[in-house]
């Protein structure tokens, strides 16, 4: 059973269809004790960091015991963000801080939001990447993630600079594209997630 949180910041529909299409059952929620009791928790996110710490400390607590105990747990697009330490969009927020980096704006020179297709390059494995490499995947955001520790940097995308597109450390996993809307290579990213052991 996979447990989608439910903290007002995520598109709750999108992420539960994908799990529906490869025949997952899941739940959302936004109740705490559930969430604490769930194997596989997924953090989808939209809209702004600083929003969506604000509406994420009622459930700062479970979520970082969950992967204190090394269970599986994924962050998709702003849910991506919200790992890290700080975000250039709303200065003073801090981030879960699960993973070591911050996030900025992406560069001048480039379209923003960068919104479309792009080529995933996989640097370090995975378990989530596993079967994947060159494939294209559904972006759309404006800030990216810059990791501290080059060997959590699973995968990239070329966007006039390297964005960082999944994050790995264990059982913590993130991406900074929609795998719910990246067709079939996107539904084996959420079947591979749901595949780990626990």
């Amino acid at each position: 059973m996979i447990t989608i949180i439910d903290y007002k910041s995520g598109n709750l529909k999108s992420i539960s269809n994908g799990f529906k299409k490869i025949g997952v059952d899941y739940r959302i929620t936004d109740d705490k004790e559930i969430i604490a009791d769930s194997d596989f928790l997924v953090l989808p996110g939209v809209g702004a960091f600083g929003s969506a710490m604000e509406n994420l400390k009622p459930f700062e607590d479970v979520i970082r015991e969950h992967v204190a105990d090394d269970k599986p747990f994924l962050g998709i697009c702003l849910g991506q963000q919200v790992l890290m330490g700080e975000s250039e969009e709303s200065p003073g927020v801090k981030g879960l801080g699960l993973f070591d980096g911050h996030v900025e704006k992406l560069p001048e020179g480039v379209k923003i939001p960068h919104m479309g297709w792009n080529r995933l390059k996989v640097c370090n494995s995975s378990p989530i990447l596993e079967g994947i490499d060159n494939e294209y995947f559904y972006f759309v955001h404006s800030y990216h993630v810059i990791a501290d520790d080059e060997s959590i940097i699973a995968g990239t995308c070329d966007y006039g600079v390297d964005v960082v597109a999944s994050l790995s450390e264990n059982n913590l996993f993130s991406t900074q594209f929609h795998p719910e809307k990246s067709a079939r290579a996107g539904l084996k990213i959420l079947k591979n997630f749901t595949n780990l052991e626990i």
